[in-house]
């Protein structure tokens, strides 16, 4: 079965960090585009970052540009988002899903991971 597994979200103080993990199974990552979303309470679904395995491009949205890093793991087919100096305001939803365009538009996205939750909070 095609499907994204999503892991690592938690409870953390405002400046720390987390790693969110995307695993793959029945789908080859390497040759599309993981993209990475949050969702927070009464907002809607933003994209944060996206990684284009073809060609290496990368995007990341203003707000976490300098803190957060987006990573592809060819070996284990693994998608990551290394979120550092993290902010109350990064209190989110985090979803990653993988598509064959590099885009920040959800449609383009067919494959969901399931979410998982960040909280930042002292």
């Amino acid at each position: 079965q095609v499907q994204l597994v999503e892991s690592g979200g938690g409870l953390v103080q405002p400046g720390g960090s987390l790693r969110l993990s995307c695993a793959a199974s029945g789908l080859d990552l390497a040759n599309g585009v993981i993209g990475w979303f949050r969702q927070a309470p009464g907002k809607e679904r933003e994209a944060i970052s996206f990684i284009n395995n073809r060609d290496g491009d990368i995007y990341y949205i203003d707000s976490v540009k300098g803190r957060f890093t987006i990573l592809f793991d060819t070996t284990k087919n693994t998608g990551y988002l290394q979120m550092n100096n993290l902010k109350p305001e990064d209190a989110a939803d985090y979803y990653c899903a993988t598509g064959p365009v590099a885009t920040t538009i959800e449609s383009y996205y067919p494959i969901w991971g399931q979410g998982t939750r960040v909280t930042v909070s002292s």
